[in-house]
């Protein structure tokens, strides 16, 4: 795998619109000017590429110039991190106008960059994990950098700086609050801070003891089903397995698998389709171990748990849960296939590698 170099102050980083287009909307002003002006006080020039602030009824008419954005933060040698405005639901759209040009393939593999971003981008991380470029289930513009408050949520403002620095080990710790989501993100709200919540629980380990090691893969749950099943659009799994996207058992062998489930809070019988999808794709065979994302606002929290925990006592899973990445408040960064150990006796998450080549 290609690693990127870590962002520095000075350096400009693309904003591209790969899923919605809703950032280059109206409605979406106040947004966009809090988080030009959090990626600055980070001491970094946001560069926003030719279509990234057209609208979401354009990008969702123009695949194609979603994925010319993502080509131009590439040639552009100016930028040096590239970050996704939000998540959306059809980023799958964009992968043939990306793996037929040889050209940004190629660009790719030599001259790889920070990517970032969560839910629907799933989608590109998986393509760049095809092309052997590590990336970053992490921050992105809109849910991250233009949080309404007065500052970042500052478990998540202390993970977004982790891409500035380059340590040789680091800890993915539970933070000690979580917050739930705003139900109002007009203008009206700038300054208001988010209803939050005292961790009670922390990590908690459904299954296995031990230390475990294994590199990273994953993402969005949903996004993994869609694209091994084309539940959601059929269209999905004919592309994904025209360019042999979704990982197979052997991709599988020997990573930590790490999944989340998305806002639209899927019922425990979804879940359970979803497990059971894993089950016939080998990964369970396969995989190290388990590390689930908190759900957004704790729902069904107890639901899936009982779930999934009889999946991983069915094939001996080292399972742990109630981690902050995702869709729920605040967010870490977790770095695409990157070796770290969980040791679940102590609950403890590490990142054992630069995740840097630099």
């Amino acid at each position: 795998m290609n690693k990127p170099k870590k962002l520095k102050k000075g350096d400009y980083v693309a904003i591209v619109s790969l899923s919605s287009g809703i950032l280059g909307d109206s409605m979406c002003k106040h947004q966009l000017e809090k988080g030009i002006e959090r990626l600055e006080s980070f001491g970094l020039k946001p560069l926003f590429m030719s279509n990234s602030l057209k609208g979401e009824e354009f990008l969702n008419q123009h695949p194609e110039e979603r994925a010319n954005d993502l080509k131009q933060a590439f040639y552009d040698d100016r930028v040096k991190g590239i970050i996704c405005a939000i998540g959306g639901d059809d980023t799958y759209r964009l992968l043939p106008y990306l793996m037929e040009d040889k050209n940004f393939i190629k660009h790719v593999k030599s001259k790889p960059k920070l990517f970032t971003g969560f839910s629907d981008t799933t989608n590109n991380h998986l393509m760049f994990y095809k092309l052997g470029m590590n990336t970053f289930y992490g921050p992105n513009f809109l849910s991250d950098l233009a949080e309404l408050d007065e500052d970042m949520l500052p478990y998540t403002k202390a993970s977004f700086e982790t891409f500035l620095t380059n340590s040789p080990r680091r800890e993915i710790e539970s933070s000690p609050v979580w917050y739930l989501e705003r139900n109002d993100f007009s203008a009206v709200s700038l300054g208001t801070k988010r209803e939050s919540k005292t961790e009670e629980i922390g990590y908690q380990v459904l299954y296995g003891k031990g230390i475990v090691n294994g590199e990273l893969l994953g993402g969005c749950m949903e996004s993994l089903y869609d694209g091994y099943t084309g539940n959601r659009y059929p269209e999905q799994k004919t592309i994904y397995d025209k360019y042999q996207l979704m990982p197979s058992p052997l991709d599988w062998k020997g990573k930590i698998l790490f999944f989340e489930t998305s806002e639209e809070t899927p019922s425990p019988n979804l879940f359970k389709e979803y497990l059971l999808e894993f089950e016939i794709q080998g990964i369970f065979d396969n995989i190290e171990a388990i590390i689930v994302g908190k759900p957004q606002n704790g729902v069904y929290f107890e639901e899936y748990n009982e779930i999934l925990k009889s999946f991983s006592i069915k094939y001996q899973i080292p399972t742990i849960v109630n981690v902050n990445f995702g869709h729920a408040y605040p967010r870490n960064v977790i770095p695409y296939g990157i070796s770290t150990s969980i040791d679940f006796n102590s609950k403890v998450i590490t990142i054992t590698e630069p995740v840097f080549k630099d």
